[in-house]
């Protein structure tokens, strides 16, 4: 007789462990977390782990692993507008000690720990690639892998939890696979030795030539630097942007940056492109017998392009929910909705702030005027923090209407 499983968690990524693991807290013992890779793997990313991300980790009890793996901490956030006018807004607290600073750390490093801890208390299957999802009577069943050889494997699950990322088979087999154009960002990203001029502080920057997006630099252990572009899909389709030279013609002629890079050496892997779905599109993520967290569920933050603190929550509420329906045994549609409720009441409010600073980087006129202005005026600085650094004002930093205020005054 086949082995049916509780709970069958599709991808290892932060998303998916934590997934499993906060499953276990919810006392659902008959777990399997799938992956199609072998970990350590690494994922194309900024590689910045938000003040989020470390919330959960501490739940999750693996802030101490992140502590002695290479990372690069972080203590505030510099930007430059398309006038180039240059700005830093430190983390309140961090400095002092008064608060943990963020970090920096690579994917292959950081999943990894997640994974491990994951993998302490359920049971994985690395090397299996899901191709389907098995049906019965409109539910969701389990999921199957069919080989190349042709042999098909089919394990059985009373609910499946997708947290497979921006591709998302599980996403793409209930129907949710794709945001239209303007919900989805398109980024590249390249390590590099030998870059001048950085602090501990994650850096965006508006440049012309890829605006409404941004281009990042972002310091990591070993004086090695994370550095990419992106910007939503729908604008590169219209300017027929290629982002590999657009990066390589930012770093090589603009005035900000080329003295900073004169002497640097990317990394022999190069450039890499990857597609982000973005928060501002609620996509479906419940469903009869099934579940989605993460990437897989367009929770990536439109403004920030930072997935990791909303693939670890959702993975958290995720879990409790369905731990709900496995005691229950409901796992229909209208019983797993409450995990949308409670998720989008979390974040949904911040997601839609991001989604109207995403916005403010059309205006290159206003954003040139709120940089300037926020250059001379302490309080037009705080406001941007507010935006930037702490998740719960950012939506009291919007509504108010008080920056536009101080701007025109």
């Amino acid at each position: 007789m086949k082995k049916e499983y509780d709970a069958i968690i599709v991808g290892g990524g932060p998303g998916g462990s934590t997934t499993a693991v906060f499953l276990k807290k919810n006392g659902i013992d008959n777990i399997l977390l799938i992956d199609k890779a072998k970990f350590p793997r690494d994922k194309i990313c900024g590689d910045a782990f938000s003040g989020k991300s470390v919330g959960i980790a501490t739940e999750l009890g693996v802030v101490k692993e992140f502590d002695k793996a290479e990372h690069a901490e972080v203590y505030g956030v510099s930007f430059s507008s398309p006038s180039k006018v240059q700005l830093t807004i430190p983390y309140t607290g961090a400095e002092e000690g008064k608060v943990r600073p963020g970090f920096v750390i690579k994917r292959i490093i950081g999943d990894n720990i997640l994974f491990q801890n994951a993998k302490k208390q359920v049971e994985t299957l690395e090397d299996f690639t899901v191709t389907d999802l098995l049906w019965e009577n409109d539910f969701v069943v389990g999921v199957k892998e069919k080989k190349k050889t042709g042999e098909e494997v089919e394990i059985n699950s009373k609910i499946v939890i997708g947290a497979d990322g921006a591709t998302s088979t599980v996403a793409q087999k209930v129907g949710q696979g794709k945001n239209p154009p303007e919900h989805q960002v398109i980024a590249v990203r390249a390590y590099y030795k030998g870059v001048t001029g950085m602090k501990n502080n994650i850096e965006l920057h508006f440049v012309d030539s890829i605006m409404p997006g941004y281009f990042w630099i972002f310091p990591m252990a070993n004086g090695m630097v994370n550095v990419g572009t992106g910007l939503l899909v729908s604008e590169k389709q219209k300017r027929k942007l290629n982002l590999k030279k657009t990066q390589e013609e930012i770093i090589t002629n603009n005035p900000l940056f080329k003295e900073r890079f004169k002497n640097a050496k990317i990394s022999p892997e190069g450039i890499k492109l990857w597609t982000l779905p973005v928060g501002s599109y609620h996509r479906k993520n419940h469903g009869n017998g099934w579940l989605l967290v993460g990437d897989a569920a367009s929770l990536i933050d439109p403004f920030s392009g930072e997935g990791v603190g909303n693939a670890m929550a959702s993975g958290k509420y995720a879990a409790i929910h369905a731990a709900r329906a496995i005691k229950e045994n409901n796992y229909s549609e209208k019983n797993l909705k409450s995990y949308d409720k409670e998720l989008w009441d979390l974040i949904g409010a911040e997601l839609k702030t991001s989604h109207r600073l995403q916005k403010l980087g059309t205006n290159k006129f206003l954003l040139n005027l709120i940089v300037g202005k926020a250059a001379k005026k302490p309080e037009i600085k705080k406001i941007i923090a507010g935006m930037l650094l702490n998740e719960d004002s950012k939506e009291d930093a919007i509504s108010t209407f008080g920056l536009l205020k101080l701007i025109l005054t």
